[in-house]
């Protein structure tokens, strides 16, 4: 019984105690009694546990999950940025909500959503159907999608390879049909899949933006459903108990969320079955948007792999090596004896643990993440409005507020206007760094709310701060607070404002330690661009690129050159320093790049250079060395 709730009240009110005026009279006894007549007082006592037990028992249930149509949100609206950076906008959840305190253990929901499909028994293990989602190729088809948005998508014939470090240099991670047919193993080393394909086109993924985009996705499938969450890399897992009905049943359920997902751009294989470990299994090896029933789970569970068991190679090569290929195999083997052998196993390498959660002899609990929390505020009008520059400063310093209690920060915020013939306007603005300055906010939307059509007036207003960041405060000045870099965030923010986000650039670092190769250009509004190295060598002011050649005029054994000629001016080193030794970038520059050694030397007139030496004598990929001008220090 829950802390907060009262003594039942019982469904008749007690009967008033009233005074009896009349002698009481003895009950007769003994043989003069009726042997007929029964004391009612039993039976009245047994009425009143009756009810009070039944008022108990509504007092106890949980509350009903309306699983209506109009409750969830619209499926026509598929979301462009789902697979866009961590900093650009996602689709965001609607409006309604479902009680997170309505997910029993088992898995079942309640419905009273009119239906007259049958309620599942939360009793029976087999009565959830849980919706399995599998992306084989997600890092590439995300690759692809923003290929294709930039314009530079390759051919489909050209083979694609996306590439992650390994212990011994890259590894292939992902692959497009292309790479596939040709024989590129996922796993296997670059160098080793450069041999067997050459023109093999090799670009490095997005680890971190594939968790981020697979996040992003498990929050929008639940358009579904009220639950899903990840399941591994590539995978998604949803508990549709009862929302299938609302579809047209689990078949038709099925094409609705592969037609969605297709145009997105991503290939999915789907399954829905009574258990976690089913549906997973049915969707990497089963069929093509396979639905299996409880009757079914054992038939077509039979034929498929031990590796659809969920196990970790090493344990199911060890069942493979046993003669047991297939999880029908597996199933006709005593319990007794797979408990000996693997009763000191984990569960990813323990296949009778993983048969029982297959078969639902073992519970397996889908832990469903909340919704993130929306900053929003909104003001409801009693009257059309033709401007809503009137609102805004309330609307901002209450969204501010609420960002500064939860130690956010907002990236991008967006104004929603409601007109009264039912059109809806957006208007959104970004920043450079998370924000909670309203004056500033405000300030950025000047000179856009003219683009508004107040038509016949405005009825509601929502701010809402779509992208949010944690804000680290750190104080920089003796008396408190911290004003770095925060002038520049702004002027930023309002530049891009004025003139467009990709009109705005400043450098950034590169991961690479060719000096040509270290800084690069980048959107000033894009995220990671505040984390300088603070740890690196002296390098010049100004950096020539390409490097001029010099001639040598007085060379020496060891050291930069004596004397030399750049620019038809003659200098003559009268210090100098190094050489810091730079190697060759193996996995990026081309077969037979020699190293470089770097000097930095002052001349006659006290002018400092950075100049280098290319090669070496006897390394065997050239001839003579080569020396270079690489910048001037200041």
């Amino acid at each position: 019984m829950r802390g907060e709730d009262k003594l039942p009240v019982l469904p008749f009110p007690p009967q008033p105690a009233t005074r009896d005026t009349q002698p009481k009279q003895a009950a007769p006894t003994g043989p003069a009694a009726d042997p007929q007549t029964k004391d009612p007082r039993p039976q009245q006592t047994a009425d009143l546990l009756t009810h009070a037990i039944a008022a108990l028992q509504h007092a106890m249930a949980p509350p009903a999950v309306d699983l209506s149509v109009t409750d969830l949100p619209a499926p026509d609206a598929v979301p462009e940025e789902a697979f866009t950076p961590v900093g650009e906008p996602r689709w965001r959840m609607g409006s309604a909500k479902i009680p997170s305190n309505t997910h029993s253990p088992s898995g079942s929901a309640s419905t009273d959503a009119g239906s007259d499909a049958p309620a599942p028994n939360p009793k029976d293990p087999l009565a959830r159907r849980i919706t399995a989602l599998h992306f084989p190729r997600f890092s590439m088809n995300r690759w692809q999608w923003h290929m294709d948005r930039m314009g530079h998508a390759p051919p489909p014939e050209v083979p694609v390879a996306l590439a992650v470090e390994g212990p011994h240099g890259p590894v292939i991670h992902a692959t497009n049909r292309a790479a596939d047919q040709m024989g590129i193993q996922i796993g296997a080393r670059v160098v080793d899949m450069r041999a067997l394909v050459p023109d093999l086109r090799v670009e490095f993924a997005d680890t971190g933006g594939d968790r981020a985009a697979l996040h992003r996705l498990m929050l929008w499938v639940r358009r579904w459903c009220p639950w899903s969450a990840t399941d591994g890399p590539a995978g998604l897992v949803m508990d549709t108990t009862g929302s299938d009905h609302l579809w047209g049943g689990e078949a038709a359920m099925l094409r609705e969320i592969e037609g969605k997902l297709s145009t997105l751009g991503l290939e999915t294989d789907l399954a829905c079955a009574p258990t976690h470990g089913a549906a997973w299994a049915l969707s990497r090896f089963g069929g093509v948007r396979e639905v299996c029933t409880p009757d079914e789970l054992c038939a077509k569970t039979a034929p498929l792999p031990v590796r659809a068991l969920r196990l970790h190679g090493d344990a199911a090569l060890l069942l493979k090596r046993l003669g047991l290929k297939t999880i029908g195999a597996l199933a006709d083997v005593p319990r007794l004896s797979l408990a000996r052998r693997f009763q000191k196993a984990e569960l990813t390498h323990n296949p009778l643990l993983r048969l029982d959660q297959l078969m639902g002899r073992l519970a397996e609990p889908l832990q469903s993440p909340d919704d993130p929390p929306e900053f929003s505020v909104q003001s409801s009008l009693a009257e059309p409005v033709m401007d809503p520059e009137p609102h805004l400063p309330d609307m901002a310093q209450e969204l501010c507020a609420g960002l500064h209690a939860a130690g956010l920060g907002a990236r991008r915020v967006t104004l929603t206007v409601y007109r009264t013939d039912g059109e809806v306007d957006r208007i959104g603005v970004a920043t450079s760094q998370a924000s909670r300055d309203a004056a500033h906010i405000l300030r950025l939307f000047e000179g856009k709310l003219e683009r508004l059509n107040p038509g016949f007036g405005f009825d509601l207003i929502t701010l809402e701060a779509s992208v949010v960041e944690h804000v680290e405060v750190i104080q920089t000045r003796i008396e408190g607070g911290s004003d770095e870099g925060t002038e520049l965030a702004r002027l930023i923010d309002r530049l891009s404002a004025k003139f467009g986000a990709d009109s705005i650039r400043r450098p950034a670092p590169r991961d690479s330690h060719i000096p040509e190769r270290r800084e690069g250009w980048q959107v000033a509004m894009a995220q990671g661009t505040d984390t300088l190295p603070t740890h690196a060598q002296p390098r010049p002011l100004r950096l020539l690129q390409p490097p001029e050649d010099i001639r040598v005029l007085y060379a020496v054994p060891e050291g930069p050159p004596a004397q030399f000629m750049w620019r038809r001016q003659t200098h003559k080193v009268v210090r100098f320093e190094g050489p810091e030794r730079i190697a060759p970038e193996w996995w990026a520059d081309r077969p037979g790049t020699r190293l470089r050694d770097y000097y930095r030397i002052e001349d006659q007139h006290g002018q400092r250079y950075w100049l280098f030496r290319e090669g070496v004598v006897g390394d065997g990929r050239g001839g003579a060395p080569r020396w270079c001008m690489q910048g001037l220090f200041a």
